[in-house]
């Protein structure tokens, strides 16, 4: 984020939390948007990337929820911790066969039968 934005920030909103991550989330004081609400931000902890923004955080930022979500409350067994989004990385999702999936790859053949027209 550019110095400028950063300070214009931190002039006009009033700091109201921060993420496990690092990013912090800023509402605005005086400047509303096109409902009437107040304007609500983040300041980035690393490169400016809308996936680390945790589903704690992500209603409060989008006016889904008055205030953010409780980051210590106790998690169930099928919840899991937030991760970003890992398109293009090596933590992308490959399923079983594909030709990036290192060490998974099919064999082709088996009970596979090609299609023929008039059969």
């Amino acid at each position: 984020m550019a110095m400028f934005d950063s300070l214009f920030i931190r002039l006009t909103s009033r700091r109201i939390g921060q993420d496990k991550v690092g990013n912090t989330y800023w509402e605005a004081r005086s400047r509303r948007d096109t409902y009437g609400r107040p304007m609500r931000r983040v300041t980035y902890a690393g490169a400016p990337d809308p996936t680390t923004v945790p589903p704690e955080w992500w209603g409060w930022i989008h006016h889904t929820t008055m205030a953010p979500l409780d980051q210590n409350a106790p998690r169930k067994a099928w919840q899991k911790d937030h991760r970003p989004n890992m398109t293009g990385t090596p933590g992308a999702y490959h399923p079983l066969g594909h030709d990036a999936a290192v060490g998974q790859n099919l064999v082709p053949g088996g009970d596979y039968e090609a299609w023929t027209p008039g059969r």
